[in-house]
């Protein structure tokens, strides 16, 4: 795609804020996913915004914040089953990699004896 204004999509909210936008799509969607601003929908189209730019799937839409410049920020819904199947793919895998990450903390905290008391309550 070339444009996202070429596809067929919802407009909920128009000329607004990116706090507004993200509070919207966290109040009105029934999964909200939080990305970072250049993340990549629709092959081509970037998402920007200021942290955290939330997504959300309601039903089978995908709702995020699209700029445009002059006019302002907008919550646009499309349609998209394979969108929204990668934003869930993301987000599972951003978890495997916590859970591996804070088990390695735990196992490498837990090889080392405290070498004082006061060691001891640090951790």
């Amino acid at each position: 795609m070339s444009c996202v204004e070429q596809m067929k999509y919802k407009l909920y909210l128009e000329r607004t804020s990116f706090k507004d936008a993200r509070e919207y799509i966290e109040k009105n969607s029934d999964e909200v996913y939080y990305v970072e601003p250049g993340y990549k929908i629709f092959k081509d189209y970037y998402v920007i915004g200021i942290p955290p730019v939330a997504m959300g799937v309601k039903g089978e839409e995908m709702l995020f914040t699209y700029v445009k410049p002059c006019h302002g920020t907008f919550v646009m819904a499309i349609e998209s089953d394979e969108e929204i199947s990668r934003l869930r793919a993301r987000e599972e895998e951003k978890l495997r990699t916590s859970a591996k990450a804070s088990s390695k903390k735990i196992n490498k905290s837990q090889t080392t004896a405290p070498a004082s008391f006061q060691e001891l309550w640090k951790r």
